[in-house]
């Protein structure tokens, strides 16, 4: 072997080693962000939350799974979790979300820190038969992805004022609807840290390296 075959070859293995040993050591000195309502896109956030700087988490919530359980914070207690909101009978942005998602919780399958949790912004419409199907149907592990329905006005404004999922004003009643595309990632203390597009590959691939972050907060 020819000695600049021997240097190529010592550089190839210095960057392998590299990218095994330093990318995860960079990863675990980083931090995400913790979005407070003023760090928010105003579009996002109720008027009379856009100056708030203190500590936001989501609010408590009491719905109902595809499986007819109650589901509640103490659900998702010491979990990251990602939160979308979808109908069952969407065809624009909803299956390619439910597919994202489909492929996150086979990623994440052997991880029982992460979970997952859509809510219907049909509830009416949603009930609980109707999202079994629909699990049934995407394969869904009820155990780690919880769809969820409930009172109207509770997903909505859920969506508007604990998650800022959608940039719509309304009240919940019958004639309100919202309509995104956003996933939230959600951690452990019930704060969010991060934002994405649940059709977008790109954003996809921005989450996953977004929940390697964070969890190595909790290895500290």
């Amino acid at each position: 072997m020819t000695k600049y075959k021997w240097i190529i070859l010592v550089f190839v293995a210095i960057w392998v080693v590299g990218i095994i040993v330093v990318y995860p050591m960079i990863k675990k000195n980083q931090r995400l962000q913790v979005f407070q309502p003023v760090d928010v896109n105003p579009q996002l956030v109720d008027i009379d939350m856009q100056r708030t700087a203190k500590a936001h988490r989501i609010a408590d919530f009491s719905l109902t799974d595809q499986a007819g359980e109650a589901v509640t914070n103490k659900d998702f207690e010491d979990k990251i979790y990602v939160a979308d909101f979808f109908f069952t009978t969407c065809p624009s942005i909803c299956p390619k979300m439910t597919a994202s998602l489909s492929e996150l919780s086979a990623f994440y399958k052997d991880d029982k820190d992460i979970m997952f949790l859509s809510h219907s912004v049909t509830p009416i419409k949603d009930s609980v038969p109707v999202l079994a199907a629909y699990a049934e149907k995407h394969h869904i592990n009820h155990d780690t992805w919880k769809l969820v329905t409930g009172d109207k006005k509770h997903i909505y404004e859920l969506a508007r004022r604990s998650y800022f999922a959608v940039t719509t004003e309304g009240d919940g009643g019958v004639k309100d609807f919202i309509h995104t595309e956003n996933f939230i990632l959600v951690d452990k203390g019930r704060k969010i840290r991060g934002f994405y597009d649940g059709t977008s590959a790109k954003d996809m691939e921005r989450l996953k390296e977004d929940i390697t972050i964070l969890r190595y907060e909790y290895e500290d």
